[in-house]
């Protein structure tokens, strides 16, 4: 009797256990596709983001940097599409938003040197040396650099994360994805970014402060004030 009541409910236990992990997974997955459904009309072509008026900057989201100072494939992938977008007149200005959170390492500085030897002036490139991840970067574009409508510029599987962040945060943004080319590990970047996509919709509902603010940068000043 006592082993048969102890099976029974080692099963319960079992079954409750499974309960809640496919609960957990289908809440997992129902955020995924929602952040990705409410943002796939935000992601236009490269002609007609062109076309839109008023944008204030290019927001160009931050990637690895090589050890050799060179950007990494998607970075430069981004950097390109940026240059491209900004020569057809989409913006004003462009906003370089990465890891600049050691001596050693900055990728802000190479994002604004790619842009510079493709001739793109530098007092038109802005650097934000705090755009720690996604949302800072994001955060960081409405309170430090003033901007209240852009076009950010990432891969495809990336942006949807980001529009989802800029509408949480009130900023009128539009993606183009800068994909020329397969990347190696995107089977992994897709899995992560499930989670992250789930991360930041939590986020953005508490929308805390980035790690570092500081005095307002407008973004229609002279971007060689961000320069160091």
């Amino acid at each position: 009797m006592k082993t048969t009541k102890a099976r029974r409910i080692i099963w319960i236990c079992l079954i409750v256990l499974l309960a809640l992990c496919l609960v957990g997974a289908g809440a997992v997955f129902g955020i995924n596709a929602y952040v990705v459904h409410s943002t796939s009309d935000q992601i236009l072509s490269p002609e007609d983001a062109a076309l839109l008026e008023d944008v204030d900057c290019i927001l160009v989201l931050g990637c690895g940097v090589k050890d050799d100072g060179t950007p990494s494939d998607m970075l430069e992938d981004r950097l390109r599409r940026s240059v491209e977008l900004f020569q057809s007149g989409a913006a004003p200005k462009l906003l370089m938003s990465g890891d600049h959170g050691r001596v050693t390492y900055n990728e802000v500085w190479t994002m604004k040197q790619y842009a510079m030897e493709y001739g793109i002036v530098s007092g038109d490139i802005f650097m934000d040396h705090a755009g720690f991840s996604t949302y800072e970067s994001i955060y960081r574009a409405r309170d430090v650099f003033q901007c209240e409508k852009i076009i950010i510029i990432s891969q495809e599987y990336h942006l949807y994360r980001a529009l989802y962040i800029a509408n949480a945060l009130g900023i009128e943004a539009y993606g183009v994805h800068a994909d020329y080319r397969d990347y190696s590990g995107q089977a992994s970047y897709d899995l992560r970014e499930i989670l992250a996509r789930n991360k930041d919709f939590v986020t953005a509902i508490f929308t805390p402060e980035p790690t570092y603010l500081g005095d307002a940068i407008p973004i229609w000043s002279d971007g060689d004030s961000t320069n160091d």
